[in-house]
């Protein structure tokens, strides 16, 4: 007996950064309003939305990025068992949201995540990259150009993929261009998906939580029943219990999906343990080490007004930074070109 989903059905785990980029490429794929959502949703736990985008039927599934720094232990279990079982029996395609204006923030260690959780297959079979605030680039510049001449790092996450990208932003802003670029998006992730055996991710852990979200929707189906019955019957009555259709199941898939617990996910074999107090020596020497990757990295920069943005990124620090950092970069970059515009 199963309630698996239909096999036509496109899943797709969008992962990336907790902040503006990740939401709305769901949002974007499924032509969903952001007013559909409580803006801050998406940023604290998974989400999970149905619908249909170029002819196909589709799930797309988001939440907070639990390979950040910033996830505790105990969070990201959740998060990760979270995701898992919204996305059983197994997504097609892992899209990973990459800003372009930013340097790399553990996206690499997220492909590693994935790779211990899933098997090797994950990253070069069923991701691709799907980059963000390519609005940032010049008028003239096109990403591929872009990733090959200013951002090798990005590059190398593309190469991992299969050298498979994507962005789902158009220079026009029109919503044909937006269709357009939506429909070009799942017809890769068919092509990926052709090419791919099986079709859609399989491996332990995602058996495991078919397996729950299996066992769940039984105890709903049951459970409802006899509440039912005890409203219609005396307590005397006697009834016989019926086998569980598939209707029934299917009809209680998404309560099940949310009410599976914490998966054996051994986090602390993929994350280890690094955490220190602000106080100490070894604090002060990781700073150290990344304001020196940073400056190491400094030559990647496409414009200075990016880097302005990024060292704001860099001491602020957090989401608030990013954030803040990104949007500096912006204004900067934008007062550039204007200067460049009347001097022409």
């Amino acid at each position: 007996m199963s309630a698996a989903a239909p096999q036509s059905e496109l899943r797709l785990v969008v992962l990336g950064r907790t902040g503006p980029g990740q939401s709305p490429a769901g949002y974007t794929i499924l032509g969903l309003q952001d007013s559909e959502q409580g803006p801050d949703q998406a940023l604290s736990q998974e989400c999970k939305h149905r619908g249909e985008a170029a002819d196909r039927q589709l799930v797309v599934v988001s939440g907070p990025a639990w390979f950040s720094s910033g996830c505790s232990p105990e969070d990201r279990r959740r998060h990760i068992s979270s995701v898992i079982s919204l996305s059983s029996p197994g997504p097609h395609a892992f899209l990973l949201c990459v800003p372009v204006n930013q340097p790399t923030d553990g996206e690499d260690k997220a492909l590693d995540a994935l790779t211990k959780l899933f098997g090797p297959s994950v990253v070069s079979r069923h991701t691709i990259v799907l980059f963000t605030h390519t609005e940032e680039l010049e008028e003239d510049e096109e990403l591929d150009e872009y990733l090959v001449t200013w951002r090798k790092d990005l590059q190398e996450l593309v190469d991992r993929c299969g050298g498979r990208y994507h962005t789902l932003e158009t220079r026009s802003g029109e919503e044909a261009g937006e269709r357009d670029a939506v429909q070009e998006l799942l017809e890769k992730v068919e092509q990926m998906v052709k090419e791919s055996e099986p079709r859609h991710l399989s491996c332990p852990l995602y058996d495991e939580a078919e397996e729950r979200v299996r066992e769940r929707q039984v105890e709903v189906v049951r459970r409802r029943r006899a509440e039912e019955l005890s409203e219609q019957a005396s307590p005397t009555d006697s009834q016989p219990e019926e086998d569980v259709t598939e209707e029934e199941l299917e009809s209680v898939r998404d309560e099940a999906e949310r009410s599976v617990g914490d998966l054996d996910v051994d986090v602390d074999d993929i994350f280890p343990s690094t955490s220190v107090t602000p106080s100490s020596p070894s604090f002060l020497q990781g700073l150290w080490e990344k304001l020196t990757d940073w400056l190491m990295w400094l030559p990647r920069l496409v414009r200075r007004e990016a880097l302005f943005g990024s060292l704001v990124s860099l001491f602020m620090g957090g989401p608030f930074g990013r954030m803040l950092g990104a949007t500096v970069g912006s204004v900067a970059t934008e007062v550039g070109r204007r200067k460049t515009q009347k001097t022409k």
